[in-house]
């Protein structure tokens, strides 16, 4: 009975929904990521290398023959293309990730600013801002009455 319990506490708090949102997000976040890396990113940096398609690059370590018993044998290759390209694309993702969170944080950064007019700013950070003032008015008196005696 303590594991239900438990697990009703675990959905109701909202952590599973926190959970599910997330997931959520994060898949279409990777279409947008995709989209943004394969169609945005990689065309012009395809112009630039004059159209090579890294992709396609190995090295043949070995051909493929036929051996004397008419087996057919396939060629032994090292597909070092396929690992530029995905380098390139953790680059180019990494970038983007790092500009997106970048941006939030700015975004935060600025919506929290006590100082700023042009962003109104949350209750719980106005009490906060208030209740701050207030306490510094408080220590001014405090330190005045002190220093009067």
């Amino acid at each position: 009975m303590g594991l239900i319990q438990e697990f009703k506490n675990f959905a109701v708090k909202g952590n599973m929904v926190d959970i599910a949102v997330g997931v959520i997000i994060g898949a279409a976040f990777q279409e947008v990521i995709d989209v943004l890396v394969k169609q945005v990113m990689m065309p012009p940096l395809t112009l630039l290398t004059d159209g090579v398609n890294f992709a396609n690059k190995q090295l043949v370590l070995r051909g493929a023959y036929t051996n004397s018993k008419g087996i057919e044998v396939e060629q032994v290759t090292v597909a070092y293309g396929e690992l530029i390209t995905v380098f390139i694309n953790f680059f180019i993702i990494s970038v983007v990730v790092f500009s997106i969170v970048k941006l939030m944080n700015t975004l935060r950064a600025k919506s929290e600013d006590e100082k700023n007019p042009t962003v109104e700013m949350p209750k719980n950070i106005q009490l906060l801002a208030k209740m701050n003032e207030l306490l510094e008015e408080q220590n001014k008196i405090l330190t005045k009455n002190n220093s009067a005696k």
